[in-house]
């Protein structure tokens, strides 16, 4: 399993704030040249899928009507985070299974090379979708695809004097973003998904998706402009 990774891309990069939820679809064109490229060197994806403004922006349209629960918010999640797995999938069929993962503890037999994932069930994110995927297959190596270039010790956009991790511990980490799972939540890698990552031994790399020249590097040398969770 050497050289497979799963990759959890946030939705904000497929469906980004400052598009309103339009979907990238350039972003999507190099993300895709990039995949098949490594494809090509042997190397296998599995490919989870958040569900970025999408989400947010049924969320905030739901809010605004009724009083929701947040098992409902999290459906809403759900279903928007599979959306754009069939999106993605359909741009990377040429090397894809036909099928999205829906439930991350169901082994899918495929002799294809990416497998794209959506959301499970309420209560846990694409993050902890993640974990599932690499304790059900034996994957060591997330790469965490989020719109910021590392974790930090607090928001750098709030606060200038925000210290940058180029490595942290799980202990640490785990400190930053705390333990409740909240539905629509933004986190480097969340609160529950940072417990199981821990008590699997996952090596969790976070960086930048929009720098999909960082990703390549890291794919091929290993090393990062990033944070590394160990």
């Amino acid at each position: 399993m050497n050289n497979t990774y799963i990759i959890s891309l946030g939705g904000s990069l497929v469906a980004p704030k400052e598009g309103k939820g339009r979907i990238d679809w350039k972003f999507l064109k190099n993300f895709r040249n990039l995949i098949l490229k490594q494809v090509k060197r042997g190397k296998k994806f599995f490919i989870i899928v958040g569900g970025g403004m999408t989400t947010r922006n049924y969320i905030e349209a739901v809010k605004k009507v009724v009083k929701i629960s947040n098992e409902d918010l999290d459906w809403l999640g759900i279903h928007s985070t599979r959306l754009n797995a069939h999106l993605l999938r359909t741009v990377l069929r040429d090397v894809a299974h036909p099928e999205i993962i829906k439930n991350p503890t169901f082994r899918l037999i495929s002799d294809k090379k990416v497998i794209v994932a959506g959301g499970w069930k309420p209560g846990f994110s694409t993050d902890y979708g993640a974990t599932m995927i690499a304790q059900e297959y034996g994957v060591k190596k997330v790469i965490n695809l989020s719109d910021f270039d590392h974790v930090c010790d607090k928001d750098p956009r709030k606060y200038k004097d925000a210290k940058k991790f180029d490595e942290i511990s799980w202990k640490d980490f785990r400190k930053l973003v705390g333990s409740k799972w909240i539905p629509g939540m933004s986190a480097p890698f969340d609160p529950i998904a940072s417990q199981k990552g821990e008590r699997l031994g996952l090596e969790v790399v976070i960086m930048n998706g929009k720098n999909l020249k960082n990703l390549e590097r890291y794919l091929e040398t290993g090393k990062i402009k990033g944070t590394k969770i160990v």
